[in-house]
């Protein structure tokens, strides 16, 4: 008999160590595997990190790099080798987070839900991006999914997470009443009604007609004006090339000195009130004219409240994410192996 046999107690210890590496390297992927793969990493699918015991592979970091630099209108091979190293850092950090939140959210006594109609909501706002089955198969595909239910079991985790996040940012996120009032003290005069004249314009473009005849049309139209033969409205339907405006009088309603281009604004924000006037602005020529102003007013705390509370809350939430996010890094940055040496290559 071996000496396992005659020893009962390293028997039982041997057994002991032997369902622990067991339990270790396949039901909780713990610190033995993440040891071993730290310096042996599996190749079987080569490992871009290993989180929380779950693996990122390479082709999920590079399909991911792949998505992002899809929606920027780009691709790896516009790339330098310096941005594509940016680009797959900042993507494998998300990532990472994505993983974590996962593990956190597995392992919460009462882990959020998504239920069937915010999923299907989600789902169609995904399908929404694509024109054609043609372009969202491939798109799926190159994102690992090959069947709807895949999708909407993505589209489901990733409503949990955002749950989870909220649950957990809320208490920091809520705005008093003081700090909207300290914010309304400060900044006043920058959220005031500014200064606004209601006008209208008949409007010739000069990038697709010679800028000395669109400017004598406009001179014969006020002319009439000016002698009463034709009304603004008129002239407007039958002379104006601003497809907005022309059926509705040339009427541009109540405008703000910025929501106009400067080279317009500037001179019809000086003429008097109904007085026609030829303005020249770098896209063509305008017949303008001012019907009504308002000078700049105050705006009181109760009718800027909500804006300010919607704005202090983005602020406010936008941190308070990446505040959370940062210490979920933190806390599991022993659980957290990064294969810097296959991404490389």
């Amino acid at each position: 008999m071996n000496k396992l046999g005659k020893n009962p107690l390293l028997l039982a210890l041997f057994i002991a160590v032997f369902i622990y590496l067991l339990a270790d390297f396949f039901v909780f992927q713990g610190p033995a595997k993440r040891g071993l793969e730290s310096i042996f990493p599996i190749q079987t699918e080569s490992l871009a990190a290993r989180v929380c015991g779950y693996p990122i592979t390479l082709s999920q970091l590079h399909r991911a790099v792949d998505e992002r630099l899809w929606l920027a209108g780009t691709s790896a091979t516009n790339l330098t080798s310096a941005e594509l190293e940016i680009a797959q850092t900042a993507v494998l950090d998300e990532l990472i987070e994505h993983e974590i939140l996962r593990a956190r959210i597995k392992a919460a006594e009462e882990p959020p839900s998504a239920s069937s109609q915010e999923i299907n909501e989600r789902l169609q706002r995904f399908l929404a991006r694509f024109e054609t089955n043609g372009a969202l198969e491939a798109a799926m595909k190159s994102q690992g999914i090959f069947s709807q239910d895949d999708l909407k079991n993505r589209l489901a985790a990733r409503i949990q997470q955002e749950k989870f996040v909220e649950a957990n940012i809320a208490p920091r996120v809520k705005v008093a009443d003081g700090e909207a009032e300290k914010w309304f003290e400060k900044n006043q005069k920058t959220i005031a009604n500014p200064e606004r004249v209601e006008a209208r314009h008949i409007f010739i473009p000069t990038l697709d007609h010679p800028p000395e005849e669109a400017k004598q049309k406009l001179d014969e139209a006020l002319a009439a004006l000016t002698e009463k033969k034709k009304d603004f409205a008129t002239l407007a339907k039958e002379l104006s090339e601003d497809p907005a405006t022309k059926d509705s009088g040339g009427a541009l309603g109540w405008m703000s000195y910025d929501r106009l281009p400067v080279d317009f604004a500037a001179p019809l924000f000086l003429l008097e009130l109904n007085k026609p006037t030829l303005i020249r602005s770098r896209l063509g020529w305008h017949l303008a004219e001012v019907t009504a102003r308002k000078a700049a007013e105050p705006r009181t705390f109760e009718q800027t409240k909500p804006e300010i509370v919607a704005a202090l809350d983005t602020i406010k939430r936008r941190q308070a994410i990446a505040d959370f996010r940062a210490s979920l890094r933190q806390n599991e940055a022993k659980n957290i192996i990064i294969f810097h040496h296959m991404i490389r290559d």
